[in-house]
């Protein structure tokens, strides 16, 4: 009985990840205005994903959701959308931990951290006058992406807007 309640438990966490999987794929046709054609709400699901099931299922969700963006965008910055991956998985994990500690915060420094931080860690291969031009349309799809995450966790959760 104990083994079958543990498998259902698996194959609902499964069943959860492929879901918002799915969703950072239609998400990925949301485009958001920038020099790369891969900003977009892909990583909604994968930010939901952090506050619903864990930073590891998160990660999982936002690593792939980008690279199925970057796929359907045509891969724009190549083999660099691997790396790109990792640092959101990373900004993942910084939304995931913070919102445990300081809510708005959080929210914050997760916005802070993809919007800025990420192309700015990126500035050394993409050159410093894409990157600049890359930060408000990251800043902006953060922020909704971010956002949006956080309202639809409080409403499933049954919780009030307010984080």
């Amino acid at each position: 009985m104990r083994e079958q309640l543990s498998n259902r438990n698996k194959i609902n966490s499964l069943v959860k990840i492929s879901l918002l999987i799915a969703l950072a794929g239609v998400g990925s046709y949301i485009k958001f205005p920038s020099p790369v054609g891969s900003i977009a709400l892909d990583s909604l699901s994968g930010y939901l994903g952090v506050l619903l099931l864990g930073i590891k299922p998160g990660g999982v969700i936002l690593f792939i959701g980008h690279l199925l963006s970057s796929f359907l965008s045509g891969f724009p910055l190549g083999a660099l959308h691997l790396v790109i991956a990792v640092l959101m998985v990373s900004c993942g994990g910084v939304l995931g931990y913070l919102k445990q500690k300081k809510n708005y915060i959080a929210i914050i420094i997760t916005i802070l951290c993809n919007g800025i931080l990420l192309p700015g860690l990126l500035a050394p291969l993409l050159g410093i006058g894409f990157t600049i031009g890359l930060i408000p349309g990251l800043l902006l799809s953060s922020t909704a992406n971010i956002l949006l995450a956080v309202i639809i966790n409080r409403i499933l959760r049954g919780n009030s807007i307010g984080y």
